[in-house]
Parts: C-alpha cells; sequence; structure tokens
C-alpha cells in the first residue's frame, strides 16, 4: 500500500511538470515535444481544440487496444496518467490562464524539455506511462523486428516534421527536435541511468521457471534461465538473466517480491545493447 501511494504521488507530480512544461514554454511558442504530446500540439494549432482534449483523444484509444501488449496494471496507472496530463494542461490554460513564461525560443525549447522530461520521468517512476509513442512503439515491435528504440525514433521524426509544415516555419521543426533529445535525457537523469534499458540478474534458492514466464507474458520480454550452485557448492541456484525497459522496472520488482519473497534482483547498467529482439 505505501509502495502505491509512493508510484501515484510520482506519476500526479510527474503529469503536473509535464503539463506545466507543455502550457509554459513549449505550445505558446509552436514547439512540438515527441510522440503524441507533439500530435495534441499541432492539432490545437490546426483545429483549435484544447490541448489537453486532444492528448486524451489520440492517447486513450491507443491504450484501449494496446492492454494485453502492456498488461492490465501498467494500462491503468497509464490511463490515470494521460488523464491527470489532459486535466492539468487544460486547468493550467483555461482556468488559471498561465501566461507563456518565455517567448525566446531557445528558452522554450530548453526548459520545455527540461520539464516535459521530468514528469515522464516521474510517471515512469511510478510505474505508468505517457502513452503516445511508447504505446505505438510496443505494438508495432510485437508484430515486427524493428527495436522499440526505433520506432520511437521515427514517430518523433515524423511529428517533427510535421511541425515545420504545419506552421510553415523550419526553425521550429529544428527547435522541436532540440526540445525532445533534452527531453530524452531529463527522462535518463530521473530515472539515474543514460540507457533505455537495464539488466537484471534475478538469483533464488527456488525454481524461477513460472516467474520466467510471467516476465515474458506481463512484461513482454525474452530472457535466460540459469541452474548452477553456490560457490560452496552445497545448495542449488536458479537465475534469470534478463533486460528490461526502464518503465517496466517498476513491474518487474513488484512481480518478483509477489512471487518469490527470497528471490534477489540485481540491476544494472545497460551501456550498450545489440539484436534486434534485445528488449522486446
Amino acid at each position: 500500500m505505501k509502495k502505491e501511494f509512493f508510484n501515484y504521488t510520482f506519476i500526479i507530480v510527474g503529469c503536473a511538470l509535464m503539463a506545466f512544461g507543455v502550457v509554459g514554454f513549449l505550445s505558446p511558442n509552436s514547439i512540438a515535444m515527441g510522440g503524441t504530446g507533439g500530435l495534441a500540439i499541432i492539432f490545437n494549432s490546426l483545429f483549435k481544440i484544447s490541448i489537453g482534449i486532444l492528448f486524451a483523444i489520440i492517447n486513450i484509444p491507443l491504450l484501449l487496444v494496446s492492454i494485453k501488449y502492456l498488461g492490465k496494471y501498467f494500462a491503468i496507472k497509464s490511463t490515470i496518467a494521460i488523464l491527470l496530463i489532459s486535466a492539468f494542461i487544460d486547468t493550467l490554460s483555461h482556468f488559471v490562464s498561465l501566461e507563456p513564461l518565455s517567448n525566446e525560443p531557445l528558452l522554450a525549447t530548453l526548459y520545455g524539455g527540461v520539464f516535459v522530461g521530468a514528469g515522464i520521468g516521474f510517471i515512469f517512476k511510478g510505474g505508468g506511462s505517457a502513452g503516445g509513442g511508447t504505446i505505438i512503439a510496443r505494438i508495432i515491435t510485437s508484430k515486427t523486428s524493428l527495436k522499440t528504440g526505433t520506432v520511437i525514433l521515427i514517430l518523433d521524426s515524423i511529428v517533427v516534421v510535421a511541425t515545420g509544415f504545419v506552421f510553415n516555419n523550419v526553425e521550429l521543426a529544428l527547435w522541436s527536435m532540440i526540445s525532445i533529445f533534452i527531453t530524452t535525457k531529463m527522462v535518463d537523469v530521473i530515472l539515474t541511468g543514460r540507457p533505455n534499458g537495464r539488466i537484471v540478474h534475478i538469483s533464488s534458492p527456488n525454481n524461477l521457471e513460472a516467474i520466467g514466464l510471467l516476465i515474458n507474458e506481463k512484461i513482454g520480454v525474452n530472457g535466460t534461465l540459469i541452474k548452477g550452485n553456490n560457490l560452496s557448492l552445497t545448495q542449488e541456484k536458479h537465475m534469470i538473466f534478463v533486460t528490461v525497459p526502464i518503465n517496466r522496472l517498476s513491474t518487474l520488482r513488484q512481480l518478483i517480491r509477489t512471487e518469490d519473497t527470497s528471490a534477489k534482483m540485481i540491476v544494472m547498467d545497460a551501456s550498450e545493447m545489440l539484436g534486434s529482439k534485445f528488449l522486446n
């Protein structure tokens, strides 16, 4: 219960930070963020519908379609996050009437990227997702050999190109690219690690085959199951070696705690990953 309280606190704080970055810096300067958040900013310029409503309209159907790829609890937290982001954005825009904190493109890009990245990082830390590229990437990578990072990069590139066309300004597209880069780096800072994945070793005196199947089913990654002995050769040991996306670590940690209280879990940085199915 205490753990979930902190998780939802992280999600609420993250949603507020993300909304503040969008309303205070990015949207007033027509600078798009990555994924569906960027699409919401673009559509807002075209159709004059509030960014919060557009953000929810784009993401909620994606979540409903992708529940089997994300897992029920991850999808629930992500749905809550998306609704909160939408509510915070519209509250700051229409009720608080927050004025742009900077009309200078460089400052708006830098600080917008920092706040949005911090927000997404806290949402990930709480075990949820801000929707968008993550959801689409999970669906596509489950059907193809493309890596998750590759799909997200393609989606963000489409948003950047669309920004240049819609606003008829190449510079805005270039500013959007910088904003996306800063957002990505800020997410890594919040989650205390630069790579997109983490190498996880899970060891236990108990058989881990059932846990391995649950990891594959609920988190959507494959790994290696190893059987051996401790150094004194007095006890049989079982170990799982797996690489997990950063935003699924909380789900994995909770799964291990629930299924095997005697298991030990070691998490390490994955500085370089090769292979098309390494994270999928």
